[in-house]
């Protein structure tokens, strides 16, 4: 089943399956003995996908950065902002089993994983570019020239697709509300500051949320 659907503008969302069977422009897929080698073309995907292993095995995105991109000086800060506000980006996300997920936490456990899905934003949307670019730069003029980290998070178009979505998520005979797993991705900034103690201490720690129209 595809799921590459457009609930929003600017968002795919494609089963995981489907994606090694059928990978969008742009990608190819190596079959191994051990899994799966995907292979994108950076000019114009930004992958922030870490591998992970499937029912097909293990799966490696070979151009993927991961999804906690770490940055060490202004030309790869702004080398990454250029990507991210033209590029789709993709990353790996996972729909679980709410009625599992408070159970499992008191556990030490992690969610039912329902199905696994490869998300793509598209950057350069402009209502996208715009929230990016404000997101951006909020954080830096809130760090005053510290190291920082900041999570990007998809969480509300993720649960809007899921809302109008729901048979790709459930079987038939099962019917979740799913809660969202990895639905963001990392940015983390480090300067040459002799004694960066907000960072330290974890005081240079933002987030900001994207939303699509």
């Amino acid at each position: 089943m595809t799921t590459d659907g457009r609930s929003h503008s600017g968002m795919r969302v494609t089963e995981v399956e489907e994606f090694l069977k059928d990978p969008p422009a742009g990608f190819s897929v190596e079959v191994l003995r051990s899994g799966y080698r995907v292979h994108s073309d950076p000019d114009s995907s930004l992958v922030l996908i870490d591998d992970f292993d499937s029912c097909r095995g293990r799966i490696v995105f070979e151009q993927s950065l991961g999804r906690k991109v770490k940055m060490q000086n202004l030309w790869e800060y702004s080398s990454m902002r250029k990507s991210l506000v033209s590029k789709w980006i993709y990353l790996l996300m996972s729909a679980c089993d709410e009625r599992s997920s408070v159970a499992k936490r008191k556990e030490g456990n992690e969610a039912r994983v329902l199905k696994q899905f490869v998300v793509g934003i598209d950057g350069n949307d402009p209502f996208v570019k715009w929230q990016m670019e404000r997101g951006l730069d909020w954080t830096i003029s809130s760090v005053a020239g510290e190291s920082y980290s900041v999570d990007i998070d998809l969480t509300e178009p993720l649960e809007s697709w899921a809302a109008k979505n729901s048979h790709v998520i459930n079987d038939k005979t099962l019917k979740v509300q799913p809660v969202w797993r990895d639905a963001s991705f990392t940015l983390i900034y480090h300067s040459d500051a002799l004694f960066d103690f907000p960072y330290w201490f974890g005081f240079s720690k933002r987030q900001f949320n994207l939303r699509l129209k």
